[in-house]
């Protein structure tokens, strides 16, 4: 037996849908896509909402929508999947990063103002994990300073902060739609946001530089094929259309997770969540001990049959950033070391209350083993 890191749940309805979507012979720009965007529009309550065909794909196009291009720079997290950084690297954009709070593992608001420049154009929120970013003290130094605001809630749809959902409180927000996500499909992304100019130029990028109005092979700018299908636009309307049950599933076995961490005093703590947040759970995140052996940990677990992975790895120190931006190890301590600590273990909806105490037995097995080797 194999208890994987992730699967995604898909139930009779999206099979129903992808069926519908290749009955009518529209596999793109369909009528499903119309009613993914829509659903997203109600859900949101924003005025748009464009699905395309990975969250990067949005990422990039939200960056050009709003007009950030080389020599410019964007505040963001170094503790993040590489993506959400790579957006701005595409158009020559640096990202200015800020180390994390050690406790959400989010950016720590209170060093983004002394990172602004001359130079600094936006500030990128990373909802990570699902876990909201204090959004007040953020919103505030953007307005102070005149910076866009760009949510990257790819991890994080259904989150909110103080009552109000995460990618709605900046200029834009970004979905995505990975197999792991707490919604799938497949690969997919969206970008929403309640600005008619950008809406107008990301309709127009994704699709190639078409304009909203223009003949069929007019191309106004230079665009990109970022367009979804409409087999994965039905996938992501089943999914949206069960949302909230699966939301409540992920929130079910996150809180079991935490019983049984507590029950078995397990030396390893998990990232806090802020009172005026609402989390929605991406995956189960544990911060192992100072000094543990990661790798023989997750060896350990593997032998088990347990799948586990570290999540993230520090940005800055990826190879490519080095060489491109000079970073080096000891710019951002606090993210080098939850780097180094934190474990992804297995999380999904249809886990079980069976398969998760095993996780948590054997991960406490794996501690002790840490423990009387070290």
């Amino acid at each position: 037996m194999v208890i994987p890191l992730s699967k995604p749940d898909i139930s009779t309805l999206e099979k129903k849908y992808v069926l519908e979507a290749l009955d009518s012979g529209q596999l793109s720009f369909g009528p499903k896509l119309k009613r993914f965007e829509e659903s997203f529009c109600r859900r949101f309550n924003v005025l748009y909402a464009l699905a395309m065909n990975s969250g990067t794909s949005a990422l990039h196009i939200a960056v050009k929508t709003l007009g950030l291009s080389a020599g410019d720079e964007i505040i963001t997290t170094p503790f993040s999947f590489i993506a959400s950084s790579n957006c701005f690297v595409y158009e020559g954009v640096r990202p200015s990063f800020v180390d994390i709070d050690p406790r959400t593992l989010n950016m720590d608001v209170s060093q983004i103002e002394q990172a602004i420049t001359s130079k600094t154009k936006a500030i990128l929120v990373v909802h990570l994990f699902g876990q909201p970013c204090d959004m007040d003290p953020i919103l505030s130094v953007a307005k102070k300073h005149n910076l866009f605001v760009i949510e990257d809630a790819c991890e994080a749809i259904g989150s909110k902060w103080k009552g109000k959902s995460v990618g709605t409180l900046g200029d834009v927000g970004v979905f995505a739609f990975y197999p792991n996500k707490q919604l799938t499909t497949g690969e997919g992304g969206m970008l929403i946001t309640n600005n008619w100019r950008v809406y107008e130029l990301a309709s127009s990028l994704r699709n190639q530089g078409r304009g909203l109005n223009s003949g069929w092979l007019n191309h106004e700018v230079i665009g990109y094929n970022y367009r979804m299908s409409d087999l994965q636009a039905a996938v992501g309307l089943a999914q949206m259309e069960r949302l909230t049950e699966m939301l409540k599933k992920r929130e079910d076995v996150a809180g079991h997770y935490l019983e049984l961490i507590g029950q078995y005093g397990l030396p390893i703590s998990t990232p806090f969540i802020h009172p005026h947040c609402t989390m929605s759970w991406f995956v189960f995140i544990v911060i192992l001990p100072k000094g543990a052996d990661r790798k023989k940990i997750m060896d350990f677990l593997m032998q088990k049959g347990i799948q586990t992975r570290p999540y993230f790895p520090a940005i800055h120190l990826q190879q490519s950033y080095i060489n491109r931006f000079a970073f080096c190890k000891g710019d951002f301590p606090i993210t080098e070391e939850m780097a180094e600590r934190t474990l992804a273990i297995p999380f999904y909806n249809q886990l079980s209350a069976t398969e998760q105490k095993y996780v948590v037995e054997q991960l406490a097995f794996a501690l002790v083993r840490e423990d009387n080797n070290g």
